[in-house]
């Protein structure tokens, strides 16, 4: 998306995640604490809500083990899970987040949305701007902005985006036909009608952090409570 006018103001430290992780060539623990200095129970605490643990107990030389184009090649999910460790262990104050689940096996998935994401993980005090094709995270977000043909169509609660019928409701009907193992874990399944395909953007503790003005191409009465 590409801002057309306006300005983006951030007040904080910043910490990104992209879909595709990007692991230095040094040691998985150096890899994690990117240059810090390394407090034991944060570090701990890391490794514990990314799920790396039992990864580390199969590594020759485990957090020591040499990682990257040199070292020892670790799969999609495990390069990922590294990355968002990095990120959380810089506590930062806002955290992007490029679809960081979308690597790893959706048991996995459920334990980092739950330790790190979620309304009770580590980042609860946190901003957190989340992009994930995960239908069952969305009851627990505090915003869901969506988005079609580059513009947005629609946001507000999930409750709200339900009742108003629209392109979300839509999107979600066509992908539980698709996947209708879904419906189970998500609140008022049977509401969903008709088909659309749309992109979304999910917006965890939409705090003070961000001051947007005029960020987005206008698109009147989708979202009467953000400036676009």
């Amino acid at each position: 998306m590409e801002k057309q006018s306006g300005r983006v103001n951030v007040q904080g430290k910043v910490a990104y995640v992209s879909q595709q992780a990007w692991i230095q060539n040094t040691t998985l623990e150096n890899n994690i604490l990117f240059n810090q200095s390394k407090v034991e129970d944060r570090y701990q605490a890391c490794l514990q809500s990314c799920a790396l643990q039992s990864d580390l107990s199969v590594l020759p030389g485990g957090d020591q083990t040499e990682i990257g184009e040199k070292g020892i090649n670790l799969s999609g999910g495990q390069k990922q899970r590294v990355s968002l460790a990095r990120a959380i262990y810089s506590d930062a104050d806002i955290y992007l987040l490029d679809d960081p689940l979308s690597a790893v096996d959706s048991h996995v998935g459920k334990h980092i949305f739950e330790h790190v994401i979620g309304p009770t993980g580590m980042l609860k005090n946190k901003t957190r701007l989340l992009v994930t094709h995960g239908l069952t995270y969305l009851p627990q977000t505090d915003k869901i902005v969506v988005l079609k043909d580059n513009k947005i169509s629609e946001c507000g609660t999930y409750k709200e985006l339900l009742q108003k019928k629209g392109p979300f409701q839509e999107f979600l009907l066509q992908y539980l036909a698709s996947d209708p193992e879904e419906l189970d874990e998500l609140p008022g399944g049977s509401l969903f009608q008709s088909t659309v395909v749309l992109i979304y953007y999910l917006i965890l503790r939409y705090k003070t952090y961000f001051n947007i003005s005029t960020v987005f191409p206008p698109l009147p009465d989708a979202c009467p409570h953000m400036s676009h």
